[in-house]
């Protein structure tokens, strides 16, 4: 086992060079065996930083990206789909974007029941939507002869 008495005042002001230039133990432990021909393992090397009372500067890490998101643009007008398979347990579904820009799945039921699962958890469309909603649905529902 290697040990920092070892080491000579002019090695030990060398690794605290060094680290003070930002080397990490792996890198320390590289140079140790390069330039002074003495062969330490990792937790030799992190012994001696240790003896010696080294503090290694950390890396900076790099900050995560903002969290993008997602902004709706209204479009001003009310747009209900169909769904060419419908969603299991229902007679027919699809989605629907409101005029202002919220967006929500829709379905009818076995027994002609509506249902409108609105991607904003507790978001009310307005009566205005709502109405040309029905209007829009009830022509898809017509044109695809449901």
């Amino acid at each position: 086992m290697f040990s920092s008495k070892q080491l000579s005042e002019d090695q030990i002001a060398t690794i605290k060079s060094w680290v003070a230039d930002g080397a990490q133990l792996p890198e320390i432990q590289k140079r140790i065996t390069e330039e002074f021909k003495i062969t330490v393992t990792y937790m030799d090397t992190r012994f001696v930083i240790l003896d010696l009372g080294i503090e290694l500067i950390e890396e900076k890490k790099e900050e995560p990206a903002p969290e993008v998101v997602k902004t709706l643009v209204p479009t001003g007008k009310t747009t209900v789909t169909m769904d060419s398979i419908a969603v299991p347990g229902t007679m027919v579904s699809g989605k629907v974007e409101f005029s202002d820009g919220e967006t929500a799945v829709w379905s009818l039921d076995q027994t002609g029941r509506p249902s409108l699962d609105p991607t904003t958890p507790d978001y009310q469309p307005t009566q205005e939507d709502i109405m040309e909603f029905q209007t829009q649905l009830r022509s898809l529902i017509q044109s695809a002869g449901l």
